[in-house]
């Protein structure tokens, strides 16, 4: 009997949620994603000091100060996913700064800069995903990147207001947070939810029932697992993206994996197309709780980590 692992990849394209290149080459996932966070860690790792050695030294001559800086740590996200597609087949993606999640056009000028900077190393743009916060302008941002032939996957995404505004901005790909939706429901509830009754399972079963059911194009990511419940229920999603400890879950066992989503099944279900404007947009995330806190809380985490990797890179310039 074949691994849940390889099961799952029958109907499920895996993503690796890591910065870890041993881990990406155990697991043989399509793609990886990566985040300020994940890079922060695997920056300070023994194993990867060559990668923030290089990106010091490729700079060094070329400024000083705040802007050498910049250039380092914009090379450092560059040279991470650089190596990465040297062992995926597929792509990789790359976080935007989380201090430019209300800035449309510093988001483009960052999306047009880092293509332009993974060209220069020869990879083509089809292989990368520029990762930006499911914000008004930041999905503003992706629907001109987009126009322009680069593609943007939406992250922090907790409701179906983003995500609808995100697929009518034909953004690439979303990254709906399931994980992040339970621990708030589980914090507010005081209870612990069975995978099928998982607020953030049902809320990605939602968003990929309404994307099939309605024609739209971008591609469901599901990520931020919590248990390898949640991951089972949404087999079949067009793409997940997980962490290192479930992916090794999933390949320990070889217990049958049943598909849950399907193009078919979600074109049957009763949902309403969703008229949406920026006034609604921003009405429905301000009425929606969870997706408000969920959404600023994880703009603040990502900028506290991409923060600390400032304080890093700047000890070593010194």
């Amino acid at each position: 009997m074949s691994t849940q692992l390889d099961q799952l990849k029958q109907f499920t394209v895996v993503v690796a949620d890591t910065g870890d290149f041993a881990t990406l080459k155990q697991f043989a996932p399509r793609d990886a994603t990566t985040n300020p966070s994940l890079i922060f860690k695997a920056a300070q790792m023994p194993e990867y000091q060559f990668i923030v050695d290089k990106a010091i030294a490729d700079n060094k001559s070329k400024a000083g100060g705040q802007e050498l800086l910049n250039r380092v740590l914009d090379d450092l996200l560059i040279l991470f996913g650089v190596e990465i597609l040297k062992i995926v087949p597929g792509r990789v993606s790359t976080e935007t700064d989380a201090n430019l999640a209300f800035d449309a056009g510093a988001l483009v000028a960052k999306g047009r800069k880092f293509i332009q900077l993974y060209e220069a190393h020869g990879i083509p743009r089809e292989r990368i995903l520029i990762k930006i916060a499911s914000t008004w302008e930041g999905i503003r941002a992706a629907e001109v990147l987009q126009q322009e032939g680069i593609n943007c996957n939406l992250t922090l995404l907790f409701s179906l207001a983003q995500a609808v505004a995100c697929a009518e901005a034909k953004a690439k790909l979303i990254s709906p947070f399931v994980g992040r939706i339970m621990d708030w429901y589980k914090a507010k509830e005081k209870k612990d939810f069975a995978p099928a009754e998982d607020p953030g399972v049902i809320s990605v079963k939602e968003i990929y029932s309404y994307y099939k059911k309605f024609g739209h194009a971008t591609e469901v990511m599901g990520a931020s697992f919590r248990n390898v419940g949640e991951i089972q229920e949404l087999a079949g999603c067009d793409l997940l993206t997980i962490s290192p400890n479930l992916l090794a879950e999933l390949q320990k066992s070889d217990a049958p994996l049943a598909r849950k989503l399907s193009p078919e099944i979600a074109r049957e279900s009763k949902l309403e197309k969703l008229p949406l404007d920026e006034k609604k947009f921003r009405w429905l995330f301000n009425e929606n709780a969870m997706a408000t806190e969920k959404t600023a809380e994880g703009i603040r985490l990502f900028n506290a980590d991409a923060q600390k990797l400032a304080q890093f890179v700047a000890a070593k310039l010194k």
